[in-house]
């Protein structure tokens, strides 16, 4: 308990009297200091109980004493201590009616009570305070270590926390999501915080912030968890009052821990990693049996189930796209990929971006909370994960790409309203391809599908593309690129520019022609000319080009420039100016 005014009128040996104020004795006292100044108030910082022989002060002097009692109230001075009988043989009454008119409590101090004596009087106190502070927050660590090595871990440790601090703690991991709280009603108060947990991740660790409970009488503080360049967890603590020393204490103790906790050593983070990088890359290579061997505890569930390949990168948010290797991952391409706890290999891949730290946030996040495993390997500016088919990381990955496709979607709408006109954006910086369910003895196809995916994904602007959605899809949106039409323009540049003369349609002809897989009176019909217009026509298209229409690959080359090129306004107009009319 903090010492008060009542403490010191208590204290037999200092026979204090209380003059004005008797209802404001319970005021904490940080220190007592003598002054004898006109205007002590420069010199103070609150919380004092001052000592005055009103040596200078005429404490006779109504409006004096008014002027002087009001200025040191509102400084925060608690109290007044008036030595009796030194300047003057009694209180005067000018001092006692001006501290009752600001309610500030006066101290009758005997002669015989030095001023010397009611300093360390509340000095010892505020020792003694202290002291009791730092070993209950001495004992609180004590207590939140053993919880934290117990069998339930951070549950435990957040339950004696709350109790300590006489409020709620609730724990959240790298992704933002709440994984534990203490009581259990305050999960639902913490879920409300998530757009400060958010705000608070995106500084580098250690970082703090205190919030309000916009539905409650809370006084919020986060903190946030970890070492590196983003914070691995988010601790808030609620209470109804700001935390005192003890507090602060047992909340710094439980930061500690729920690090140590949280963060495994580097050297693990690199031996996990390097044993990830040598699995995928036997699996690769066409060796399951030697993956399944290196694999042991850590990775072997994984391979004994269907499990997805996913291929990630960041991508500029312009739509412009990222750069990344094209090639096999192989081991020890990037540094970082940390773990979690429950046996859960994590997915962080630090260095890779933001948008991959955090796709990997939420993957490592919900794996960990359903004891998964996932096999994750950075690559360059890429991160290739193993997760297992329908399991829990693999919903995270579609959740995040649902979600980041949303966002991208809401910011073209605001770029589109304020008039501006940007390229289209991949969905927060990510491009992300997934392949079928597979094998060990199929991994090498599944990370080719995979990486198709991604190709995709980079070319429509998606943020998340399932093999089976291209594989099931037509082969035409894949015409959309500018390689793509620029080949098909060149193709048939030689034929529009023989149009535009208004000598024939051979692009039109040409495109009927194909459509109707050479068949000269259906093809014919459809132009409207005889059969015989239409292979004069066929007989240029061949001269112009140099190839033959008899020539397989030839047509098809013809078909997809035709279909490239088809929403193409210059070839719109081009054909539109054509005639219909015959050589």
């Amino acid at each position: 308990m903090p010492h008060t005014l009542a403490s010191l009128v208590n204290h037999t040996a200092l026979k204090l009297t209380v003059l004005a104020g008797e209802e404001r004795l319970d005021v904490p006292v940080r220190w007592a200091h003598a002054s004898e100044l006109i205007d002590p108030v420069p010199y103070m910082e609150g919380g004092e109980l001052l000592l005055i022989t009103a040596l200078k002060l005429d404490a006779e002097d109504p409006e004096a004493t008014r002027r002087y009692v009001r200025r040191v109230a509102e400084a925060g001075v608690v109290g007044l201590g008036f030595a009796v009988g030194v300047n003057y043989e009694d209180v005067p009454e000018p001092l006692v009616a001006a501290a009752r008119e600001q309610g500030l409590p006066l101290l009758g101090v005997p002669r015989r009570t030095p001023f010397i004596a009611i300093s360390k009087a509340v000095s010892a106190a505020v020792a003694a305070d202290q002291y009791r502070a730092v070993t209950a927050g001495f004992e609180a660590q004590r207590e939140l270590t053993r919880a934290a090595l117990s069998a339930e871990g951070p549950a435990d440790l957040l339950a004696r926390l709350a109790a300590h601090l006489d409020g709620w703690a609730a724990l959240y991991d790298a992704s933002g999501a709440v994984v534990a709280a203490a009581p259990d009603w305050a999960a639902r108060r913490a879920a409300r915080l998530a757009e400060d947990v958010a705000r608070l991740r995106e500084r580098p660790a250690p970082a703090s912030s205190v919030v309000s409970d916009a539905e409650g009488d809370d006084r919020v503080e986060l903190q946030s968890l970890g070492t590196g360049r983003r914070a691995r967890g988010v601790l808030a603590v609620g209470t109804g009052a700001p935390l005192g020393t003890a507090e602060r204490y047992a909340v710094h103790s439980a930061v500690a821990l729920l690090t140590l906790t949280t963060e495994r050593s580097r050297a693990l983070q690199d031996a996990e990693q390097r044993l990830g990088a040598a699995v995928l890359k036997m699996l690769l290579a066409g060796e399951p049996d030697h993956a399944r061997a290196v694999a042991g505890r850590l990775y072997g569930g994984l391979l004994d189930a269907p499990f997805r390949m996913v291929v990630a990168e960041a991508v500029a948010v312009a739509g412009e796209e990222g750069g990344g290797s094209a090639g096999s991952p192989t081991a020890g391409t990037s540094r970082g990929t940390a773990g979690t706890s429950r046996g859960t290999a994590s997915t962080r891949a630090t260095g890779t971006g933001g948008a991959l730290d955090a796709l990997a946030d939420a993957m490592d996040s919900a794996a960990a909370r359903t004891g998964e495993a996932v096999l994750a390997v950075p690559d360059g500016g890429r991160l290739i994960v193993l997760v297992a088919d329908g399991g829990a990381a693999a919903d995270a990955c579609a959740s995040y790409a649902a979600q980041a496709e949303a966002r991208a979607g809401a910011q073209a709408r605001t770029r589109g309203r304020a008039g501006r006109t940007e390229p289209g954006a991949g969905g927060e910086g990510l491009a992300v391809g997934l392949s079928a369910p597979t094998g060990p003895a199929a991994a090498a196809n599944a990370y080719r599908q995979a990486e198709q995916a991604l190709s995709v994904a980079r070319r429509r602007g998606r943020v998340l593309v399932e093999h089976e959605d291209v594989a099931a899809g037509s082969v035409l949106p894949l015409l959309a690129d500018d390689a793509v039409r620029a080949f098909a323009d060149g193709l048939l540049r030689a034929l529009r520019e023989h149009d535009a003369t208004g000598r024939g349609d051979l692009v039109a002809s040409l495109r009927a022609w194909l459509a109707r897989h050479g068949q000269w009176d259906a093809a014919a019909a459809d132009l409207g000319v005889h059969r015989h217009t239409l292979r004069y026509r066929m007989r240029r298209v061949e001269e112009i080009l140099g190839r033959s229409l008899d020539d397989a690959d030839v047509r098809m080359e013809l078909w997809l420039a035709l279909k490239a090129t088809s929403s193409s306004p210059s070839s719109s107009s081009q054909s539109s100016s054509s005639s219909q009319g015959g050589e």
